[in-house]
């Protein structure tokens, strides 16, 4: 018994991994040092509980103390994303791809995937592209999956079902899974998905989905827009489609030739 007792001492409550991973994904591009008492207020923690998670972090070589108070993602991460997109061959043209239509448009574009049944992640997002108002989506790493367009389009197809529960985020925002199903299908006879004021009023986005050699969708490719410049949406698809077109067939996938009979 005594070998379990320890072992489950030493493993980390839930609570505990909740919040490191908090911690790691309040850096990003426009965040790349934090100092302590600016990240208590973004996570609304007390400093003397970040202080302990800090430390905690700074020790296994996750974060970096650079300053009084100040901290930084530390190295060890670095090890760990290499070896991450080690295994992922497509990461790196799907990055390139991503800022091509973010230079192109003028607007903020991003990488997605599909975690587990209906959790969509950000993994990527353009630095460039960022004009006009704020959109929603723009510092957020876990993005609501029946609400954005880079979520409905993974969702769609892989065939999942509308996520439940389904979070109403405004009077856009589809919870009914009858017209899901049909937007499911929409999604995948037109090839892209879009949604208007679902997530949250004033921000609207498209998707496309990336291909791998044996025509699985690796991830979504999408745009992310005030409301109002949906009026460009034509011109968006075609940036969209362009860069994703050159990329799945630099990948490998070849698309079915159309029969006539």
């Amino acid at each position: 018994m005594w070998p379990e007792t320890w072992q489950t001492a030493r493993m980390p409550s839930p609570s505990l991994l909740s919040g490191a991973v908090d911690v790691l994904t309040a850096f990003d591009a426009d965040h790349t040092e934090w100092r302590l008492s600016d990240l208590s207020r973004h996570l609304d923690v007390p400093t003397s509980t970040l202080h302990e998670q800090l430390l905690a972090l700074c020790e296994t070589g996750l974060l970096l103390r650079v300053g009084r108070g100040r901290y930084r993602l530390g190295w060890r991460l670095l090890k760990l994303s290499s070896a991450l997109y080690g295994s992922l061959p497509w990461y790196a043209p799907a990055h390139a791809a991503m800022e091509r239509v973010a230079r192109g448009t003028h607007r903020l574009a991003f990488l997605c995937v599909l975690d587990g049944e209906d959790r969509v992640l950000c993994i990527a997002r353009s630095v460039q592209g960022r004009d006009g108002p704020p959109v929603a989506g723009e510092l957020d790493y876990q993005l609501p999956a029946h609400a954005t367009a880079s979520g409905k389009l993974l969702l769609a197809y892989a065939g999942r079902p509308l996520p439940r529960p389904a979070v109403t985020f405004t009077p856009g925002t589809v919870t009914d899974a009858g017209t899901w199903d049909v937007q499911a299908r929409e999604i995948r006879a037109q090839g892209y998905a879009v949604t208007a004021d679902e997530w949250a009023t004033g921000t609207a986005s498209l998707a496309v989905p990336l291909r791998g050699a044996d025509g699985g969708v690796l991830a979504a490719l999408g745009v992310s827009v005030p409301t109002p410049r949906l009026r460009e949406r034509h011109s968006l698809l075609r940036a969209l489609h362009g860069a994703a077109d050159d990329l799945n067939w630099t990948l490998g996938w070849r698309p079915p030739r159309a029969t006539h009979g």
